[in-house]
């Protein structure tokens, strides 16, 4: 029996010995000699060396602040393309119910239709440029071309046709829709649209020229940052012509006294001012027309702080003045102070103190208290306070510019008085031919109905 354990032991050594001589040899024999067809295929199309990846060249200075400039005046363009919500907001809150929709309807076309018009026509009118224009700006009227030109060549705080216009074309339906409000619950819808061709297409756009497409009144030394003038007053005049031709609305004056007519939403006009509020931050800020390098971000930031303050002062000081007068604090007249500051300081926020800013935005706050009661004592019937709040404040802005703001008083007192007269004469006679053909005002019956049902066959609120 030793014998058979010494040969099993043997065996077993030699088995042991040979397994961690060749620990591969197991393994190699059972992986395969050969790749998968496919695997293989895949190396011999795949190539030697993969070529690195090309990378982009780096941006230049001028192309970053190309990209910067053009990117925040598209944003600020949104910012006061909003501003429309907020006027259809106030203007139908302030009104009665039964004019809701048509309320609505005109603010939606006057961006809709002035879009189309300002595209066409009205551009190439406000900025005939030098660049071979249809007709030569003379300083007074020009015509640069139809639609917009092709965009010159980016460089440091150039902006991009495309955007200009986009930027542009939002303040011209701006100056359009103060006027919804003067003319609510009384004018024709058709009537409106013509307006409101008339005003974004040619009456706007040249006056816009005089200032900021370089005519005579830039040469004077004119100046209107963000359009107090150009914008504001030139819709609050156009809205007291619209207001004077149409007269009252009925039951609005009776024995000579003045019968308020409550609007039907105050929340609803609340929210409006709070939107136009957001919106002026496009609009102020914006017309800076750079963003980029520290001495644009400076201006951007003192602009938008002055925005504010006036804002605030008008509505504190409106409200004050209010409670002294009606005993009572009056919210209409705070929402209308706020928008006055607004409008009282966008002529001049780049170039006045904070400290100034409060003094304007304050002056335009009982400026509008005064203006709404002028209105009732000459029994001209503005049912939002349009021409108070845009037109009187518009004329402030531009004076305030010189008072505060170190430019030619004289100066600013011209183009702070020529440009709203121009507005309004040539907006009176548009309204009067229109209401010497019977084309202005709806009758009594559909007036006394509503315009949502008698303009429009529909309701706002069932």
């Amino acid at each position: 029996m030793n014998w058979k354990h010494a040969l099993t032991g043997l065996t077993a050594s030699l088995v042991v010995v040979l397994a961690f001589s060749q620990p591969t040899l197991a393994f190699d024999e059972a992986e395969p000699t050969e790749k998968p067809a496919a695997e293989a295929t895949l190396e011999t199309q795949a190539p030697a060396e993969e070529a690195p990846a090309e990378e982009a060249p780096p941006l230049s200075l001028s192309e970053i602040y190309y990209a910067l400039d053009n990117s925040m005046l598209m944003l600020c363009a949104v910012l006061v393309l909003f501003m429309q919500a907020g006027f259809a907001m106030v203007e139908s809150g302030f009104n009665s119910s039964k004019n809701t929709i048509n309320i609505l309807f005109k603010n939606l076309m006057d961006v809709c239709v002035g879009v189309l018009v300002y595209y066409a026509v009205g551009y190439g009118l406000m900025y005939p440029g030098v660049d071979k224009p249809m007709i030569e700006g003379n300083g007074y009227f020009g015509f640069g071309q139809f639609g917009i030109p092709a965009s010159g060549e980016p460089g440091p705080a150039a902006l991009h046709k495309q955007v200009d216009f986009l930027f542009q074309v939002a303040f011209a339906a701006t100056a359009a829709t103060i006027v919804s409000g003067a003319v609510a619950g009384r004018l024709k819808f058709s009537s409106y649209l013509i307006y409101s061709i008339i005003l974004t297409g040619l009456i706007y756009p040249v006056s816009g020229y005089w200032k900021w497409g370089g005519g005579w009144l830039n040469e004077m030394g004119f100046y209107d940052f963000a359009g107090s003038i150009v914008v504001h007053a030139v819709g609050g005049f156009a809205g007291l012509a619209g207001a004077i031709v149409l007269g009252p609305r009925i039951g609005r004056f009776k024995d000579g006294k003045s019968v308020p007519i409550p609007g039907h939403n105050i929340a609803q006009a609340t929210l409006g001012v709070f939107i136009l509020w957001v919106g002026w931050y496009g609009f102020n800020p914006g017309s800076q027309l750079a963003f980029a390098g520290t001495a644009n971000t400076d201006a951007v930031m003192l602009i938008a702080t002055n925005t504010t303050l006036a804002a605030a002062t008008g509505g504190v000081a409106a409200m004050i003045l209010g409670w002294v007068m009606y005993g009572k604090p009056d919210i209409s007249m705070a929402l209308n102070g706020v928008l006055a500051g607004l409008v009282g300081i966008t002529a001049n926020c780049d170039s006045v103190t904070n400290l100034e800013s409060l003094a304007i935005g304050g002056i335009a706050g009982l400026l509008v208290v005064f203006g709404i009661l002028a209105l009732e004592k000459l029994r001209i019937d503005d049912p939002v306070g349009a021409f108070p709040v845009h037109g009187l404040c518009g004329i402030w802005g531009g004076v305030a510019t010189g008072i505060f703001g170190d430019y030619d008083l004289g100066v600013q007192i011209l183009g702070s008085v020529v440009i709203p007269v121009y507005a309004f004469v040539t907006m009176f006679i548009l309204f009067t031919v229109l209401k010497v053909i019977g084309q202005l005002r709806v009758s009594e019956e559909d007036e006394l109905k509503g315009l949502d049902l008698s303009e429009h066959g529909m309701q706002a609120y069932h």
